[in-house]
């Protein structure tokens, strides 16, 4: 698949402030940190359509955007470490599970973990939550270009065992800065949006 357009759609925090359901959507998940932003930015290879941040947990609203205008990423806002306020971070929590639980256009989850640390409690409840609802997960490694091979090779076994990884579910290494894994989630996404239920 050739991305052609992107462009910034809306944000919102609820479902009222969601585009119309006309188009299938793909939805990244992940803490804060964990390279959302330059994941979606690298993916449409246009360098600010997502805001990035050092500031872990900037991304407080959902955040849509149109590709060839045949389908939207959605950006969700991070879990994690974000320094907010715990009332805040209830709320992103049931923005976040509102969205995936209710949204009949989303057709499947990029669930990001950072390749250099051990999956976190919260990217496990985050992975079993995604299976319970039985949500399409393909599972990304980011900042993969920090690790050499041997070390990404450990790592892949302890992410796949921490989240009790499903067989079925893909594992792609991804790295923003040289473009790793691109392709092979340009290949997912198709298959999402382009099959047919």
């Amino acid at each position: 698949m050739k991305i052609v357009t992107a462009e910034f759609v809306t944000s919102a925090v609820n479902p009222g402030g969601y585009p119309p359901e006309d188009l299938p959507e793909v939805a990244f998940v992940g803490r804060s940190n964990v390279g959302k932003s330059s994941l979606i930015n690298k993916l449409v290879n246009r360098r600010g359509l997502a805001k990035t941040s050092s500031t872990p947990g900037r991304t407080q609203l959902i955040n849509f955007f149109k590709v060839n205008n045949r389908f939207l990423l959605v950006d969700l806002p991070g879990y994690g470490f974000a320094k907010v306020p715990e009332t805040v971070r209830a709320k992103w929590g049931q923005m976040i599970e509102g969205y995936l639980k209710n949204r009949e256009s989303l057709k499947g989850v990029f669930q990001l973990v950072d390749c250099r640390h051990t999956p976190t409690v919260q990217d496990r409840q985050m992975y079993e939550w995604l299976l319970h609802y039985q949500v399409p997960t393909v599972v990304v490694a980011t900042k993969v270009d920090k690790l050499s091979n041997n070390q990404w090779a450990k790592q892949q076994a302890v992410i796949k065992k921490t989240l009790s990884l499903a067989p079925e579910h893909l594992l792609i290494a991804f790295s923003a800065e040289t473009g790793r894994g691109r392709d092979e989630l340009l290949q997912v996404i198709s298959h999402w949006v382009f099959t047919a239920d």
